[in-house]
């Protein structure tokens, strides 16, 4: 399906999407009421608070693109059969054609997460190639003709909605989201960064435990989307934390770069930067350096998708979390993939809502 919604049938579309989300909330009654669970949690009413808590129980939810596999990951054995291994694939060839797709299934999980309908989850995701832009960079004087350059050299390009500013997306890149329920109380977003940074510090000692011991956190100048918690080895950064929060749940995000060249990202971004910004130093957006990124291969960690990613999942096991696959919650009669009614109504609204 293409990336942009016809004006003619929008009106169905949305009663389809409002429809499938009662739905869904029927069906979670039906089988509360036949005596089943979609998730268990040793106390049902506790809500888990971020400052280094995780819930027992997460869903995960895998769209990883392909072509990232090594011999390191050969053997992993985290897809536990031929189904799972389809179901998973689909979403995978569907973002494909649609930079939001992600950001949309990431609203709408994270609106089932506080609903109860699904429990506190992780996503675990990479995109073929695109570059995810933030709002302020959008409204930057020809950020238009900037992101038709990038779309001429075959990346796709949209403006997320969660903090920050430009990243690139691709394979190579693994994208990590924490969907958490909001506790009581205020919550400190530094809080939830300092949980996601310690948890793919972890992940990368899996595998790579020198590497992993010379991480450190503090905002990198000159990297791209530059934050008080960008993760680097010996300066150089190879991951940025960003956050995004709803009424009842919240999600706390990372991209990670993995594999390939931290210099030739750089330079991408920093391209449309040049072009964006026309020159204009009063601006304000960030001066990237591509000296100043690396991607973790480069920097003596794990150098494939796969490997971070199993060792994400065995960091959280370690911590004590249970993860139900996306398969078995699917049995249970809970099924998000991108492809969904709501996801795609969702990527509708992100579009109109943060479009130039």
């Amino acid at each position: 399906m293409s990336g942009e919604y016809k004006k003619q049938g929008q009106g169905q579309e949305r009663v389809q999407a409002q429809e499938q989300a009662v739905e869904q909330r029927h069906m979670y009654e039906r089988v509360q009421e036949q005596g089943q669970v979609l998730f268990q949690e040793s106390e049902p009413e506790q809500v888990y608070p971020s400052a280094g808590l995780l819930p027992p129980v997460m869903a995960l939810f895998e769209h990883l693109a392909a072509g990232e596999s090594s011999p390191e990951s050969a053997d992993s054995g985290r897809i536990a059969d031929a189904a799972e291994a389809a179901a998973m694939q689909e979403p995978v060839e569907a973002v494909a054609g649609d930079m939001l797709l992600p950001f949309a299934f990431e609203e709408t999980l994270c609106r089932d997460v506080g609903a109860g309908l699904v429990p506190p989850s992780v996503h675990l995701w990479s995109h073929p190639g695109g570059v995810a832009l933030g709002l302020r960079d959008s409204k930057l004087p020809r950020a238009a003709e900037a992101m038709a350059a990038l779309e001429e050299q075959g990346y796709r390009t949209a403006v997320r909605h969660s903090g920050g500013a430009a990243v690139p997306l691709d394979a190579g890149i693994v994208n990590v989201s924490l969907l958490l329920r909001k506790s009581p109380g205020k919550l400190d977003f530094h809080d939830d960064f300092r949980l996601l940074a310690s948890l793919i510090t972890e992940a990368v000692a899996v595998s790579h435990p020198q590497a992993a011991a010379q991480i450190r956190a503090g905002e990198i100048a000159g990297s791209y989307c530059p934050g008080d918690f960008d993760l680097a080895i010996g300066g150089r950064k190879f991951c940025g934390i960003a956050q995004r929060r709803q009424s009842s749940a919240y999600f706390v995000h990372a991209f990670v770069i993995v594999s390939g060249s931290g210099l030739e990202r750089g330079h991408l971004i920093r391209g449309f930067y040049d072009t964006a910004a026309d020159g204009d130093d009063a601006l304000d957006y960030p001066r990237v350096m591509p000296q100043t990124l690396a991607a973790l291969g480069e920097l003596g960690g794990p150098a494939s998708a796969d490997v971070f990613a199993e060792g994400f999942r065995q960091a959280l096991a370690r911590r004590g979390v249970k993860l139900q696959p996306a398969a078995g919650l699917a049995a249970a009669g809970y099924k998000l993939q991108y492809t969904d009614i709501r996801v795609l109504e969702a990527a509708r609204v992100l579009r109109e809502r943060y479009a130039r």
